[in-house]
């Protein structure tokens, strides 16, 4: 008889536990050292040297390109600000503008963080270098008395361009265009 309300007790506390939101989600990946990769709706300012009419902000468009005067179009999705200093040189050097052209990019704006869920005011809100699950559910008003205040669910699109949703604690690094979900508690 105890034996059976062992093995009844270990199923429904197995059965609670696939329940609960969120549980069947992958971990979120660490995160790597690696330079920030630039995507739509990042704000760039672009400085050639000795040519102030080249020098200008500009938004990476949603195909993931910038517009600059004279040079055209440049790829900048996926790419670092090195690496598209390095294509705007090659761009200014192919069209014959300069000998030795220097450019440098830097980041203006990145894209916003979203936070769903269980928080006090859910949207969009700009993004912050080191932001934290925690630091961003505090710029969406903090969690709601009904929140699961462990973990979230953060969904990230990765370098093959697809959706991937992953379970993330509250010190986990968020990354400009996450979705930060926060789940609700089950009473």
């Amino acid at each position: 008889m105890l034996l059976r309300r062992v093995l009844c007790l270990s199923l429904l506390a197995g059965v609670a536990a696939c329940s609960t939101p969120g549980a069947n989600l992958p971990p979120l990946p660490e995160a790597t050292a690696s330079s920030y990769r630039i995507g739509p709706e990042d704000q760039l300012r672009v400085t050639v040297f000795n040519d102030p009419r080249l020098t200008g902000d500009f938004r990476v468009s949603d195909a993931g390109t910038i517009a600059l005067p004279l040079i055209g179009t440049v790829r900048a999705a996926g790419l670092s600000t090195t690496e598209i200093e390095r294509a705007v040189e090659r761009e200014m050097r192919e069209k014959n503008l300069f000998r030795d052209p220097s450019a440098a990019v830097q980041v203006l704006t990145y894209r916003p963080v979203f936070v769903l869920g269980m928080v006090e005011r859910g949207g969009q809100f700009p993004y912050q270098p080191g932001m934290t699950v925690l630091n961003a559910v505090a710029v969406a008003g903090g969690f709601n008395y009904r929140a699961i205040q462990d973990y979230v669910s953060i969904t990230r699109v990765g370098p093959n361009g697809r959706a991937q949703e992953y379970r993330a604690k509250r010190d986990s690094l968020v990354q400009p265009g996450d979705a930060v979900t926060v789940f609700e508690r089950r009473f």
